[in-house]
């Protein structure tokens, strides 16, 4: 069966994990006639969610299955959703009863992919690891996906064809390339490879709900980069362009107004926030990354049937300072920018990412947390109508960077904690704390130690936005009734772990 080219990507891919994981030697391959079914496993997880509004506690434990693969060096390729946020995770073989405990040693859920490592590394034997196909599959090829999907409990195997290959947006600004596939994939098939000839071509990792029998995969050469990144034991990530938002150049009457020739294809920078170290200004046309002409939407040639969004080369093209080079018109001149390509800085940072848990501080009645990306994403539609009328930054300042080194919103995460001192006041839930005593509160560690400084009689808490309630607390019946509210609440820590070392110590 032909396959097309394999797109290069030699920057990513370390000499080790092209010795392991593409070159295989014939000891790791496959025998001929073995059985595939070996190697593809089911993966048990106990998962513990984060409780936004409850950040002291998490929530209860969920039950939930995937598929993985065995690769070389005694590992198991997965997606990253089937082990986020777990607390257990157990491999079982094919047509085993044994659930072996595993762990997690690299997590990306940009990507969606996870490798585990095995407690008992005898599990492996006798189970081959999988290779990888070293070249993208032909359009129109068979494919066959292999998984454990709800409704049985042994392996199912699935036969598809592969319909589309794209650059496409996974999540937390990750762009790669994509497989199409037309075949019956359901949950629980999550995590488990799609074969051509014994070769991984792609990790199973979604599909459509409203549609039947599409899918999608991650490439082979997607999960290597990933491997190859988590070789040292951290996965970075990929960088990802400064680069603001950016508007077609179809219009004509906006072409007219750039002074564009129907030659010069590219975008417009409409808006760049505040807080991005970029050198790119609104009206900016950005017309090249590299060597790589950007056409009217965005898109560049990948190879002589595929084009996709420019900002897959990004990482090709990062330099060791961390740089991506833009060629933009500006005023009618034309200018080769240096733009950076970094993890950004986010006022609201996502918890998912980096599988982490709210941070808090629970001081007397109140419970404070850092505003996140969940956080902010969970509001119900009459809470953002609110908070938009009230110009609450937890809406206003939605994907943001801080306005400096370190900032972040804190708000008061749960209703108020039912006690004596809290007499006459709302419960003002997802309040963004503006000042405490008058001094700004610029992060959560800011008000740990803002607020254990007060000497005043008096603790006095102000709020960002039209908020019209001040809360004001005697400061020793305050400080007094925190052990109170612990204890009846049955709440073990008073603060997140980052932040005990900021609490006064008790004599």
């Amino acid at each position: 069966m032909p396959l097309l080219p394999r797109l290069s990507r030699p920057a990513t891919l370390s000499a080790l994990a092209l010795l392991l994981f593409v070159v295989m030697p014939a000891a790791g391959q496959l025998l001929p006639g073995e059985d595939v079914r070996a190697s593809v496993v089911k993966i048990h997880t106990t998962s513990r969610f984060p409780n936004l509004f409850q950040p002291w506690r998490k929530e209860g434990p969920q039950e939930s299955s995937g598929t993985g693969a065995v690769i070389a060096g005694n590992r198991i390729i997965t997606n990253a959703h089937v082990v986020r946020y777990a607390s257990r995770v157990y491999v079982q073989g094919h047509q085993s009863a044994d659930r072996i405990e595993a762990n997690v040693i690299a997590f990306a859920p940009g990507v969606d992919l996870a490798l585990l490592e095995l407690e008992d590394e005898t599990f492996f034997e006798g189970r081959s690891p999988l290779p990888f196909a070293e070249e993208l599959p032909a359009i129109r090829g068979d494919v066959s996906a292999y998984g454990y999907p709800l409704g049985g409990e042994d392996l199912s195997v699935t036969k598809g064809i592969v319909s589309r290959i794209e650059v496409a947006g996974y999540s937390h600004g990750f762009i790669g390339l994509r497989i199409q596939v037309d075949a019956a994939l359901n949950p629980g098939n999550s995590g488990g490879p799609a074969l051509i000839d014994n070769h991984i071509v792609g990790i199973v990792f979604s599909g459509i709900g409203s549609a039947d029998n599409i899918g999608y995969l991650i490439p082979a050469e997607e999960v290597l980069d990933f491997i190859a990144d988590a070789e040292d034991g951290t996965y970075d990530g990929r960088p990802e362009l400064q680069i603001g938002t950016l508007q077609t150049l179809e219009n004509d009457a906006l072409r007219d107004k750039l002074g564009l020739d129907r030659e010069t294809t590219g975008m417009m920078v409409n808006h760049v926030p505040e807080g991005t170290d970029t050198p790119l200004q609104p009206w900016d046309v950005v017309t090249h990354i590299g060597d790589h002409d950007i056409d009217n939407e965005g898109n560049c040639p990948i190879r002589n049937d595929l084009r996709g969004d420019f900002r897959y080369f990004v990482h090709d093209l990062v330099g060791e300072d961390g740089m991506v080079p833009l060629t933009v018109i500006r005023d009618g001149e034309t200018m080769v920018l240096s733009v950076p390509a970094i993890d950004p800085p986010a006022l609201m940072p996502s918890l998912a990412k980096y599988n982490d848990y709210p941070r808090y501080y629970i001081h007397g009645p109140l419970v404070f947390s850092q505003v996140t990306e969940e956080m902010a994403g969970a509001l119900p539609p009459q809470y953002i109508q609110l908070f938009n009328y009230i110009e609450s930054p937890l809406v206003t300042r939605v994907g943001e960077a801080p306005a400096f080194e370190g900032e972040e919103l804190v708000v008061v995460a749960s209703p108020l904690f039912d006690h004596r001192i809290t007499k006459g006041y709302d419960s003002h839930h997802l309040a963004v704390v503006q000042a405490v005593n008058g001094t700004p509160i610029t992060s959560l560690a800011s008000l740990v130690t803002t607020i254990n400084a007060v000497e005043d009689d008096f603790v006095i808490l102000t709020f960002a936005g039209s908020v019209s309630e001040t809360l004001v607390f005697d400061r020793r019946a305050l400080t007094d009734s925190t052990e109170e509210i612990l204890t009846d609440n049955g709440i073990r820590y008073q603060a997140s772990e980052d932040l005990r070392d900021l609490l006064p110590n008790e004599d």
